[in-house]
């Protein structure tokens, strides 16, 4: 069988919520892999383009979005991280998202967010996920090393920069970004854990500690002068939950994009994907968790403290 054989008989279970077996996870990661090798740690992609932000695991919902901003590889898609956690089929959503990745690489884009983390995957469900449904670490543990090469942002036409979390004090320029030593476990600390935890803050006047414990709250004077910069005309962030699937911050110059619907199946959030045109343009589309119809999830009880 070739290899985009193998790719689309993985990509058929997927679409059905069926999990791939040890061996089909392990071929796709390798195949992956190789992909993310070329990638920088900034991407450059072209518009038009649909911008995703979190999803944490719930499948139905993914699919969902799919059905709401039109299904790869008719339409071209950034997800900013966290594909893991929280949901309870985070196997069967990073794998369907990985295996298109492999399937369409010029059309499916995925940067990584904080829970790409072998430390927070441990606490927040995705190990478990995976000893639950193999019996053994393997497949979490090809999933974590992969997330070692997921790049760190992507930048559309050069004017609309892409992160999961924010900005940190320690860049100033895209340029900083492509120096860092992305292939690695996330960093308590430093340039690369502030891309990928930091938040903007209203009341915050430039910089400072995040309650998260990583990262940076960063305020409007921050996101101004990296836009004078840098040359951009808005920053797309992911990592927080918004009720109405988006908010925008400082003036519409920077715009948090929450693709996960009622989440956790519970906090009865809208989520929304960004669409951004061929002359920049964007525009959201907002939608509501997958029908009950369309699921089979059993509500279970969380002891976590950490919740967004």
């Amino acid at each position: 069988m070739s290899s985009f054989g193998a790719i689309d008989k993985i990509l058929e279970k997927l679409e059905n919520c069926l999990v791939p077996t040890e061996k089909e996870i392990q071929f796709v990661c390798l195949k992956a892999r190789q992909i993310f090798l070329k990638e920088g740690n900034t991407i450059f992609l072209k518009a038009p383009i649909t911008i995703c932000g979190d999803v944490h695991g719930q499948f139905w919902d993914l699919k969902e979005l799919f059905e709401i901003g039109g299904k790869p590889p008719g339409t071209s898609y950034l997800f900013m991280g966290d594909f893991v956690d929280r949901g309870y089929y985070s196997i069967e959503t990073f794998l369907l998202l990985l295996t298109l990745k492999v399937r369409y690489p010029d059309k499916i884009t995925l940067i990584r967010g904080n829970h790409e983390s072998r430390q927070i995957t441990q606490v927040y469900g995705f190990y478990d996920e995976c000893m639950k449904k193999f019996g053994n670490s393997s497949v979490w543990r090809y999933c974590t090393e992969l997330f070692d090469y997921l790049s760190l942002s992507a930048i559309v036409e050069n004017k609309i920069f892409c992160v999961h979390g924010g900005l940190s004090p320690k860049i100033d320029t895209l340029n900083q970004i492509r120096l860092i030593d992305r292939k690695t476990e996330v960093p308590h600390e430093g340039p690369m854990c502030d891309l990928l935890w930091s938040d903007p803050d209203e009341k915050t006047a430039s910089w400072e500690l995040n309650p998260r414990g990583a990262g940076f709250f960063f305020g409007k004077t921050v996101v101004e002068e990296f836009q004078k910069v840098n040359n951009l005309e808005l920053i797309a962030r992911a990592h927080q939950l918004c009720q109405d699937g988006f908010q925008y911050s400082f003036d519409k110059k920077l715009v948090t994009v929450w693709s996960a619907p009622n989440y956790f199946y519970r906090c009865a959030n809208s989520a929304s994907v960004m669409k951004v045109d061929s002359e920049l343009n964007h525009s959201f589309k907002v939608f509501d968790a997958a029908p009950q119809e369309k699921r089979n999830v059993k509500l279970r009880r969380t002891t976590s403290m950490y919740f967004l």
